[in-house]
């Protein structure tokens, strides 16, 4: 049986030292770098001309502007289309890298924790900061339920703040924990046919294809999911609530 989490080791490609810190260039932000110029390419081809009747490119790209637009709306209001920008690249983001790992042989950058945490921690400190810059000290009053009997408010203080700070490690968990789990139960079963043989394996097989259709929608909802939270606390800062 094959090791089902060699997927997931990082591989040096090309080697560098800077300052004593390794950082060298990984077959990690290889993908980062492929999902980025996808994505670019995608919208800018898409786009390049904007017509009444859209061409079925330019169908998706509006469709996922769309959906982002709205998912902001709904959930942030008007005030939050000014952040548009960075929630849309954000989705967009963490879909094609969830995509990307659906491909044989490719490299899942979603099921790596460091990865994950660190927009988590983007996100969490540039909507801290906003909700600081809106509200200045007023902002503490986010851990202030209303209506709290007065013998409570340490106990629930303390619970609110233990919640918020929690806030980027659910936020990057629950994307890392998904994409891991879900590739390492495909490269299992993967195995199982081989080992199964041609008489045995039809079964583990049919799981599997059913399961890769399974795993294309989580990878879609879980950056849909992280997206929607992105908003949600973009909610809280602009309006404490």
């Amino acid at each position: 049986m094959p090791d089902p989490m060699h997927q997931f080791e990082i591989k040096r490609l090309i080697e560098l030292d800077l300052f004593g810190y390794d950082a060298s260039f990984t077959n990690s932000a290889l993908f980062m770098v492929i999902g980025a110029v996808l994505i670019t390419v995608f919208i800018v081809f898409a786009m390049r001309k904007s017509e009444m009747v859209p061409n079925r490119t330019q169908s998706v790209a509006e469709l996922a502007y769309t959906f982002v637009a709205n998912m902001v709306r709904e959930n942030v209001g008007t005030d939050g289309m000014k952040y548009f920008p960075f929630i849309f690249t954000l989705f967009m983001f963490v879909l094609t890298m969830n995509m990307l790992g659906m491909v044989p042989y490719s490299f899942t950058v979603t099921s790596h924790i460091i990865v994950t945490l660190a927009l988590a921690l983007m996100v969490f400190i540039g909507v801290t900061i906003i909700g600081f810059v809106k509200h200045g000290a007023h902002f503490f009053s986010f851990f202030v339920p209303k209506g709290v009997p007065f013998i409570l408010l340490p106990l629930i203080v303390v619970v609110e703040v233990i919640s918020y700070l929690t806030r980027p490690l659910s936020l990057s968990v629950r994307l890392f924990a998904n994409m891991t789990a879900g590739h390492t139960l495909l490269k299992v079963f993967a195995a199982f046919v081989v080992a199964m043989g041609f008489l045995g394996g039809w079964a583990a097989l049919a799981f599997m294809v059913a399961f890769t259709g399974l795993e294309f929608l989580v990878a879609f909802l879980q950056a849909y999911v992280f997206a929607i939270l992105t908003c949600i606390y973009l909610n809280d800062a602009l309006h404490l609530h």
